[in-house]
Formats: structure tokens, sequence, C-alpha cells
């Protein structure tokens, strides 16, 4: 008799008690998950299969939705009703896998995908509409224009930057603050903007301390200047009232832009954090960004008069 063929219109866990039964793509996509989405995104081929680069890419957004789940889970009614704004979107891979995988099941929530390329909103939109995923907006706007805008609520529950270069990470978490976002989830990417700031100053430096060293050869200037970034991100969530924690995306194998920051609001600004944050922008030269890149709380933006940095 004739072998009917498996009917290919989402992955399929196998069945209970026969393995040998499960779908080609169970190893790799995630039960429930619509293989029409993934064809779509190209990441599967017309025929249903995984390339090697595909494969990784996958793997990276299933690992970064891991994440992202747990915290929608954590928000009230278990994440029904939930607002999310995805900064740097691009294809808007990350966006259309959490809605596929979270928000369709709820049929509440929104998701926000915010991307400055034009023709790369306008075939989200289309891919939005054709697979019936209404609660997705796709805005093209820079991730600095998004705070002033409109188009958004004046509260958002979860941000994301996936990859937002340079100074975009700064304005998605610019614009969590000023969304009071339950959480922020980001991958930065090309920190460049303190490494050009370190080679301003490079002269000065290398006369005032040894530390100069440390970027004294334009690869070390731009990795220090990766490193410095974040680390003065970290302390800006948590003086502005966030707990942070920062892990490994995927393994180094997969992506040299591995670092994943996940902030969770307190309410609560931290002191010591401004202070230590305070110290290093003074210990490498870069205070002017406390008028710009890192503006404090005004619960914490004046130091203490002879208290210690340390906390």
């Amino acid at each position: 008799m004739k072998q009917r063929k498996p009917r290919v219109t989402s992955a399929v866990s196998p069945a209970a008690g026969k393995p040998a039964a499960a779908h080609p793509l169970a190893d790799e996509v995630r039960p429930g998950q619509s293989v029409e989405l993934l064809k779509e995104l190209h990441i599967l081929t017309r025929e249903g299969k995984l390339n090697q680069d595909s494969r990784r890419k996958l793997k990276q957004v299933y690992h970064l939705y891991q994440f992202i789940e747990k915290l929608l889970l954590e928000l009230p009614d278990g994440g029904k009703g939930a607002t999310l704004a995805d900064h740097g979107a691009g294809k808007s891979y990350l966006g259309f896998i959490i809605y596929d995988l979270f928000f369709k099941a709820l049929k509440s929530g929104h998701i926000y995908g915010i991307e400055t390329r034009a023709e790369l909103v306008q075939k989200s939109r289309e891919l939005a509409d054709h697979l019936g995923f209404a609660g997705m907006s796709f805005l093209n706007l820079s991730a600095a224009q998004s705070s002033g805008s409109d188009a958004l609520p004046d509260t958002i529950d979860v941000v994301t930057a996936l990859h937002a270069c340079d100074t975009a990470t700064d304005d998605a978490i610019a614009f969590g603050l000023k969304k009071q976002a339950r959480y922020l989830v980001l991958v930065p990417c090309c920190q460049a903007e303190i490494a050009r700031s370190l080679n301003a100053g490079k002269a000065l430096s290398l006369s005032r301390t040894p530390l100069a060293e440390l970027w004294r050869h334009p690869l070390h200037t731009r990795e220090m200047g990766s490193q410095i970034t974040n680390v003065l991100r970290c302390l800006y969530l948590e003086a502005s009232g966030y707990q942070v924690t920062v892990t490994e995306l995927v393994g180094w194998e997969h992506s040299m832009k591995n670092e994943l920051i996940i902030a969770r609001r307190t309410g609560k600004p931290n002191r010591a954090a401004a202070q230590r944050l305070r110290a290093l922008l003074e210990e490498f030269g870069l205070t002017a960004l406390l008028a710009t890149r890192f503006v404090l709380p005004a619960a914490v933006s004046a130091p203490t008069l002879g208290e210690p940095v340390s906390g």
C-alpha cells in the first residue's frame, strides 16, 4: 500500500511511543512552529529543508526566544495582552517567531517591529497580512525616533534589540526607560561610538595612564570599546532601576556578537551603580556621555560628598 506523505504545515511532535514517526524537522524546529512562516522567511527552503547557515540563524533565534518566552510568562496573566517592541528588526525573524510561538495562541498582545529600511518594513507588513498575524505592526523608524512616535503606546512590556548596530542599542535602552519597560533583552553589536571617543583622546590618555595600552592598537581599541560600552550600559540600567544579568547567547562558534544583556525593572534607582558609572567615565575620559548617552535619573544624578564608590 502506498504510504501517505506527512502534511507539512507546522512542526509536529513525535507521536507517543512512536519516535520513528517524528517529523523530519522535529529536531530542528520547535513544536507548533509554522513551517510556512519559516519558508517565507527563507529559513527553510521551498522543499522544507535547512542549510547550514539557516540552521545557525534558527538556533540563535530559538535560543533568544527561550529567554524572552520566560519573561513573557512572568507578566500578569501569563503574558496575555503583552506588548513587545523589537528594535533594529531587519527582516523581523525574531518578531515573527515570537508571535508565531507565543502571541498567536493567546490571540492577544502586540509586537512592534522598528526598522529604518522601508523595503524591509513593507515586506514584513505583507508577510504579517498573508499569515493573518493581526497583532503585528511594522514602523519605518529609527530606534531614536521611536521614543517620540505616536504609533507606539505609552508603556511597553518587553523591549528587544538583536544586533542593533552601534548607538541603536543605546537608543533602544532610552526607549525602554521612557516606556517603563518591564524587561529589556539586548544583544549589542558594532559598538563604535566609545571606540571613536577613545581614539579622539588617545594622545592625552597615553600620557596619563598605562591603561591606554589597552587601546593603543586599532583592534584592541575596537574590542575595548565594545567591552567598555556594554559595562557602561549595564551600570546605566542598574542606576536607572533595573536588575541586570549578562550571559552568552550561543556558543562562540555561531556568533562573535554573543553577549546577551537581560534587564528586569525594579523601579529602584541604584546610587552605587551610578557612582561606578561616573567613575568609569572619568577614568576613560568619557564624562561628556553623561549629558547624552547616560543621563542619570534625578534620584542618583548627584554624587554624595564622601560616599564610597563601591556598593
